[in-house]
């Protein structure tokens, strides 16, 4: 991995950690924590989305697989929490 993919990775992970916050609870959780979101979301949503069939492929693709991963991490959370 080069540095310039880990840090698209990172961008990527952050701006859909940034979404599903707002999206959820109407705030972001700080960088790391949206970056930590983003990530879990983004293998979350893969998941999800290979077993729908659907296939995400570039920028745009990817932050919206990651951030209805994230989304979805989100509201599993709030679920077991209460």
């Amino acid at each position: 991995m080069t540095l310039t993919s880990l840090l698209i990775f990172l961008v990527i992970g952050a701006v859909a950690g940034w979404l599903a916050g707002n999206i959820m609870r109407g705030g972001s959780f700080g960088l790391l924590g949206n970056i930590v979101i983003g990530i879990v979301g983004s293998v979350i949503g893969g998941f999800v989305f290979g077993l729908l069939g659907f296939s995400s492929a570039g920028l745009i693709g990817s932050i919206i697989t990651a951030t209805v991963g994230a989304v979805l991490l989100i509201f599993i959370i709030g679920k077991i929490k209460s």
